[in-house]
């Protein structure tokens, strides 16, 4: 999949894609059902997204939501089959662009696109003054076609981030998976801790969580899988994700114990699939009712994804 962030520097044969346009956090079942409309038996399937995330860029000091990375959401659209990833730089410039001038010089001058799909409720341009119905119109006279797609219903609800957001933060995995059509998997390298798992007989891969939408605190049933390096695979696992209550912490991170793994994977990128909350976390009297608890916490998991 090729990547390009700039616009105004497209490669004649990067320009030409049917592209769905959105910032596509979660790639959830309804960011789905707009790509799979924009799959064209003439164009090469493209993406228009956005970095940083419009909502980040105008509130920097609000609270972390996203539900994954930009390299998260890369590696998922390249696993769905798209060609091109239009991941524009998300400035003052471009967000102070009206609507006629976003798809005169952005996506037909700059991107060169001839098929544009979006959600129904998509706008755009400055104050979002521009919606589906105006990037149709300007796109008729353009010279490209444009489709919006209504939003996709879950119980009579509109699939949503937000809705996703909302399960995670309540500790239903399960409930976000439905509307995200895949586990929601946390994405990163792994970095060095305190490592004091390995002394209780659990070492952990540590993942941090910056910016990222943090679920709710406790200790889930996993599928973790390496990435990349001589260990690359899926395994099972447990993990917890929590700020370590008895030792003091603050910052929560989380620290994934791999069933049955031996090896080193320090700086490697893992991607650790929350499937079954287990518990909240908690503070222990001592090390031996720690150990003794995550003893039980890695029985529960083996046997939740038995059934997975």
């Amino acid at each position: 999949m090729d990547i390009i962030r700039d616009y105004q520097f497209v490669a004649p044969h990067l320009r030409g894609a049917s592209a769905a346009i959105g910032n596509f956090d979660g790639i959830h079942l309804g960011h789905q059902h707009v790509l799979d409309r924009a799959r064209h038996p003439e164009y090469p399937l493209g993406v228009v997204t956005f970095e940083p995330h419009p909502r980040q860029f105008f509130s920097p000091n609000a609270p972390a939501f996203r539900l994954m990375s930009s390299a998260a959401r890369a590696n998922r659209l390249a696993k769905l089959g798209v060609e091109r990833l239009y991941e524009l730089n998300f400035n003052t410039s471009l967000s102070e662009l009206s609507p006629d001038v976003f798809v005169k010089d952005v996506l037909f001058e700059g991107l060169g696109l001839r098929n544009v799909v979006v959600g129904s409720d998509f706008c755009f341009g400055k104050n979002r003054a521009g919606n589906a119905e105006t990037l149709r119109r300007l796109g008729a006279s353009l010279g490209f076609g444009v489709t919006a797609v209504p939003l996709l219903q879950d119980q009579g609800k509109p699939v949503s981030s937000t809705a996703i957001r909302r399960a995670l933060s309540d500790g239903l995995p399960e409930q976000a998976a439905a509307m995200l059509g895949h586990w929601h998997r946390l994405e990163g390298p792994v970095v060095h801790g305190e490592k004091r798992g390995r002394t209780l007989g659990y070492p952990t891969a540590n993942m941090e969580l910056t910016g990222l939408h943090v679920p709710r605190l406790g200790v889930y049933a996993v599928l973790v899988d390496v990435l990349s390096g001589p260990h690359k695979g899926s395994y099972d696992g447990v993990a917890s994700l929590g700020v370590r209550p008895m030792f003091g912490g603050e910052t929560p991170n989380l620290e994934s114990y791999l069933f049955d793994f031996t090896g080193d994977i320090y700086g490697t990128p893992i991607s650790v699939a929350l499937v079954a909350y287990l518990r909240p976390e908690e503070s222990f009297p001592n090390l031996d009712a720690l150990i003794a608890q995550m003893d039980r916490d890695s029985a529960a998991a083996r046997e939740w994804l038995k059934t997975v």
